[in-house]
């Protein structure tokens, strides 16, 4: 192993005064959705808002003294990036981060309020690489990798320590991989201390990275995800000899059962995550059957999501649960007609959001008019009653499911 038991220990005593030891805990309503016990880390709960910080600090405190004066550079979609920028103002570091052009506004604008010179350089993650790389070299910059570095995956590794510190019996943990220095870390220190747990890694399906070369498939294509935080083409040299040793599976998540463990966290839990941050639930979600004997502990890795999309997540959730809905109903383009519709919606509990007439396009009658509502129901029995309701009035009414 290129990491061992002793140096995630020795990371652990070096970044305890100033790394939050987060909350493990039993969620009862997940678990009983899963029909098994699942233990939540709270990394989320960081001051940077992700793991990120128990490496990015590991690694800055073991700099030398010109190290430090000459100052550090790294690359990173948002996290690990916020993280060395806030470690190293508080060390006295001079920071520069390059951050590929499509990273969400927020993880731009955090990094910069810690005084970091950000650059945004490259459409991938790749391409920041290289850009970094050479500015390290040219401004002779101590490079900070986020996962391709002993003392970052060591510092990883330490978040496992408190997991099972405070649950000795897991049975299993389940890691979301990007370029692998979090689930390295973690099975390094897990495995040493129990050699029974099992250490399942969960990758989004358009960058299946670590899984495609443990099953000598083709490089991953990429494309947008809402999960960019683990949207890596490759994983690191020294993460990946640890996945090959260590790691027992890869469950393969899509964007959609992300946004659903996202929702989840929110309404069940009243936490915030990132799309990287609850693939390990949605993981667990899309195979409940694994998860039923055992203690299983899952990381919630960050909460860096764009306020915009976090939105849209949510507004997504309720169209599908049929709690916000969208109707089309024929009308005579008469006086007290929308009228009739309405009370009529409302009688039955609906919550009118949003009306439109159309009148001049398509083949609508003269003296008739499709009316389109945005309702907000109860759930989607209540709007088929509605639906009902009107179709019985007379009225002839759909719903619009695209």
């Amino acid at each position: 192993m290129t990491i061992t038991l002793a140096d995630i220990e020795a990371a652990a005593q070096r970044i305890a005064a100033d790394v939050v030891d987060t909350r493990f805990e039993l969620s009862r309503t997940l678990s009983s959705i899963i029909a098994g016990r699942l233990f939540l880390k709270f990394e989320n709960l960081q001051f940077t808002s992700s793991f990120k910080e128990r490496g990015a600090l590991n690694k800055l405190l073991q700099l030398t003294d010109s190290e430090r004066e000459a100052g550090v550079i790294a690359m990173s979609a948002g996290n690990h990036a916020k993280a060395v920028a806030y470690h190293a103002q508080r060390l006295g570091i001079p920071a520069t981060i390059v951050m590929p052009k499509n990273t969400p506004n927020v993880k731009v604008e955090d990094t910069e309020n810690f005084a970091a010179r950000v650059i945004l350089e490259g459409n991938t993650l790749d391409e920041a690489s290289d850009f970094a790389d050479q500015m390290a070299s040219s401004e002779h910059l101590t490079f900070i990798h986020p996962y391709n570095d002993q003392a970052v995956m060591a510092g990883q590794g330490t978040v496992a320590l408190e997991m099972l510190r405070d649950n000795p019996g897991l049975s299993q943990i389940v890691v979301p991989i990007g370029g692998g220095g979090l689930i390295a870390g973690v099975a390094v220190a897990a495995k040493a201390l129990n050699p029974d747990i099992r250490i399942i890694g969960v990758e989004v399906d358009n960058y299946p990275s670590a899984y495609n070369l443990l099953h000598d498939k083709a490089p991953p294509t990429g494309g947008s995800t809402i999960a960019e935080g683990i949207a890596v083409k490759k994983p690191g040299q020294l993460t990946m000899a640890v996945i090959r040793e260590l790691v027992d599976d890869i469950i393969i998540v899509t964007d959609e059962q992300i946004e659903d463990a996202i929702y989840l966290l929110l309404t069940i839990e009243k936490t915030v995550a990132e799309g990287a941050g609850a693939a390990a639930l949605a993981a667990v979600m899309s195979q409940p059957e694994r998860f039923h004997d055992g203690d299983t502990g899952i990381l919630l890795c960050g909460a860096n999501i764009d306020s915009r999309i976090l939105a849209s997540i949510l507004m997504r959730r309720l169209v599908r649960k049929g709690r916000i809905a969208r109707i089309m109903i024929k009308i005579e383009d008469l006086p007290g007609t929308l009228s009739d519709v309405t009370e009529a919606i409302g009688e039955l509990g609906g919550n009118i959001l949003e009306v439109s007439h159309q009148r001049m396009f398509g083949t609508v009658p003269v003296r008739k008019a499709d009316l389109y509502i945005t309702l907000e129901t109860r759930d989607a029995k209540q709007c088929a009653q509605i639906v009902e309701r009107l179709q019985a009035l007379g009225y002839e009414t759909q719903l619009i499911k695209d």
